[in-house]
């Protein structure tokens, strides 16, 4: 057992049934953290009011909605360096591509909230009217942001994440072909926003993403509660013994 442990890249005292365990665990809670941001639809509302840097009002619901963003995005590169170590003997190069793509999404999320933050800031120093052109440029930095970051990112996630999993048979495979499903549908959709066709939160852009959040909350909810199909995860650490051989 201690070769074992060492083989499956953990410490000699660890079970690698008990540490796979855990991965799954943290990575589940990590995955479902990623829906806090869900209030900020409606924390960001006003701010979308081209009139709002110098409007009256409290600024503690978009203060509110970037501390939620910021947790998305740390909780979204936690579920791809929590995963790592067991992905990357199912497939390296596409294990590292799912931790960059996390990471890339989580710099589009920050980039956002920067932007949301920055119009806070003009406002509370009273610039006055001449601010207005700035603010509404800030906000289309925002929801540009939103659209690649938090809203295409989590397809390409789902092709990469999806892939290693349906390969491996970690979780049964209805959870990654829902993914794997949901990617394109959701990326047309993304694409069809961006050229202006239907709106950001139109019920066509609700339903093609609403797959992927299935996914993703499935995904969350297994793994915490189940974790790894562990004849599967026999299966991948056998694989890297015989590699090791």
């Amino acid at each position: 057992m201690r070769d074992h442990g060492l083989k499956y890249g953990i410490k000699n005292e660890e079970n690698p049934v008990n540490y796979a365990r855990k991965v799954a665990l943290v990575a589940g809670v990590f995955y479902l953290l990623t829906f806090v941001s869900i209030p900020t639809l409606a924390l960001y509302g006003q701010v979308h009011d081209p009139k709002y840097v110098v409007g009256p009002g409290p600024d503690t619901p978009v203060l509110v909605g970037a501390v939620l963003e910021w947790i998305v995005a740390l909780s979204g590169i936690g579920t791809a360096v929590a995963l790592w170590p067991v992905l990357r003997k199912q497939n390296q190069g596409l294990a590292l591509g799912f931790v960059t793509s996390r990471i890339l999404e989580a710099a589009c999320i920050v980039v956002g909230i920067a932007s949301l933050l920055s119009i806070v800031t003009l406002r509370q120093s009273g610039a006055g009217a001449n601010t207005l052109g700035a603010a509404q440029a800030l906000v289309a930095v925002y929801d540009r942001m939103f659209l690649f970051g938090q809203s295409l990112m989590p397809a390409v996630n789902a092709l990469l994440l999806g892939s290693l999993l349906y390969q491996s048979r970690l979780v049964p495979r209805i959870l990654p072909t829902l993914g794997l499903a949901g990617a394109p549908l959701l990326i047309a959709t993304q694409v069809v926003i961006l050229f202006g066709l239907i709106g950001r939160l139109s019920p066509v852009a609700a339903i093609g993403a609403l797959p992927i959040a299935l996914w993703e909350f499935s995904l969350g909810v297994w793994l915490v509660a189940r974790g790894f199909e562990t004849s599967a995860q026999d299966k991948l650490l056998s694989r890297t013994e015989e590699r090791n051989y």
